[in-house]
């Protein structure tokens, strides 16, 4: 644990996408047509949404990953930049599109999202091997799986080689997911992530136990598994525990776990206690949860504070 005073260095490896987003009144089955109500271009992408998170948090915060040479390339830089994110380390992919996610929201703020990889898809091993001085000199190590299999690999090997912890949030889950990208310091999947990584419905504390054993013996040295409005699961050393959640609005649920992941990261990298991290990171995506967008919905170190002290 570092001096609480100094903002963290944490990297984040991952997906850099501009969302399309669709409200409607409900998701179209198929075969159906529905009418949607409006529709905006928002910066997201997991690995994006989790670097402003972060930064919103009170770390300092490079992103490392791919944009493509299209229109979208300079304002997804230009949210990132703006949230304070460092993009000295974010690469422009020639003859390419940058990463697209189009997403619906129905009339209760549950999403459904079709992701099209683009420049994501191009950040290689290769990429990673050229930033290893940039993952051996940070504290915290935040990916998802909106990359390369490969990619993330890749990096989970330099960051432990060099004693950086790493946090995986497993989405979107693949169908085969590598033992190794298991071999991190915590693992982050929501319930129904959770249950497609094991096997286990995730429907009660006892569920989520004998899920969250499940990963551990698979490598995860900590396991928090997100609940939405019930909150989150814990194992760890001690044993597993819910930690309580925050009631919101739900608006938008779209960017809730980015949030979480960010939060927790900063809060973990200050202060060691990983109780309070979660807790921490419940504020965070419940204060996303009652917002549109991705990265315009991250809540700030203040916002996140006051109410995480609500419960304290």
């Amino acid at each position: 644990m570092q001096d609480s005073n100094i903002p963290p260095r944490i990297a984040v490896a991952g997906s850099i996408n501009m969302d399309l987003v669709l409200r409607c009144a409900q998701f179209p089955t198929p075969g159906t047509t529905t009418v949607a109500r409006s529709y905006d271009e928002i910066s997201g992408g997991k690995g994006a949404n989790q670097a402003v998170s972060a930064a919103k948090a009170g770390a300092h915060v490079s992103m490392l990953g791919r944009v493509g040479d299209d229109a979208f390339a300079q304002r997804l830089l230009g949210s990132l930049k703006g949230h304070g994110v460092d993009c000295t380390h974010v690469l422009t992919t020639p003859d390419c599109e940058s990463g697209l996610a189009m997403i619906m929201l129905d009339q209760t703020g549950q999403n459904s999202i079709v992701v099209v990889e683009g420049s994501n898809g191009r950040f290689t091993p290769q990429d990673i091997k050229h930033l290893e001085d940039v993952i051996q000199s940070i504290d915290v190590m935040l990916l998802q799986l909106e990359i390369p299999l490969e990619t993330v690999q890749e990096v989970v090997e330099i960051a432990r080689a060099a004693n950086v912890r790493v946090i995986l949030d497993p989405a979107p889950v693949p169908d085969t997911l590598p033992s190794a990208l298991l071999q991190v310091d915590l693992i982050c999947p929501n319930e129904h992530e959770a249950e497609q990584l094991t096997g286990i419905a995730v429907d009660s504390p006892e569920q989520a136990l004998a899920a969250a054993q499940a990963l551990h013996a698979k490598g995860a040295r900590h396991v928090v598994i997100t609940l939405g409005g019930r909150g989150s699961f814990l194992f760890d050393e001690n044993g597993g525990r819910m930690i309580s959640a925050f009631e919101t609005n739900v608006v938008d649920t779209t960017a809730a776990g980015d949030a979480f992941a960010g939060a927790l990261a900063v809060y973990w990298a200050q202060h060691g206690d990983l109780d309070e991290a979660v807790r921490f990171g419940n504020a965070a995506g419940a204060i996303a949860a009652s917002r549109m967008g991705a990265q315009p919905s991250m809540g700030t170190r203040s916002e996140i504070e006051s109410l995480w002290g609500s419960l304290k």
